[in-house]
Parts: C-alpha cells; structure tokens; sequence
C-alpha cells in the first residue's frame, strides 16, 4: 500500500480557509490525496490549462484530486461518408 500524499501548502490553504481568511481554494497538486479535513469544501484543481473547480464529497476520501479532473478534452471523429474508394 502506497503512503498517503499531501502538499502542505494545500493542507495551509485549508486551515486559512476554515479560520475565514480566503474563500478560493486553488491548488496545482493534483497528486494530493483527499483526507477528512477536505469534505464540503470546493477546491480548484489545475487540469494543465485552467482552473475546474471540485466539491470533495465523502465517498472521495482516499483518492487522488487528479481522479476528479480530466487533461484531456475528447473531440468526436467525424464519419467519412463522402469518400469514394477506388480500386
């Protein structure tokens, strides 16, 4: 079993966040594992090119918050229906 992992400027945030001193939590950790401390709050991972924001619920405890968001943007292939072949 691999040890838990979590950034300790992330873990800052979360502390200032419930004293009331920030409201926007954004982090680019997104090999960060979600503990108990995290749950209800909405934390902005960076996916390589903006910031998506992720509300930590219970059942994400244990995970990475890298799981939650996607780098890729899948673009549907396009049907090649007017090309004729030729033998």
């Amino acid at each position: 079993m691999k040890n838990k992992y979590c950034n300790y400027k992330l873990l800052k945030k979360i502390n200032k966040y419930y004293e009331g001193k920030i409201n926007i939590i954004k982090t680019w950790s997104r090999n960060s594992t979600i503990m108990p401390k995290f749950v209800g709050i909405t934390i902005y991972v960076h996916n390589g090119k903006k910031h998506i924001p992720v509300y930590v619920s219970e059942n994400m405890i244990g995970y990475k918050l890298g799981e939650f968001v996607y780098t890729r943007k899948f673009i549907k292939h396009s049907k090649k229906e007017n090309i004729k072949k030729k033998f």
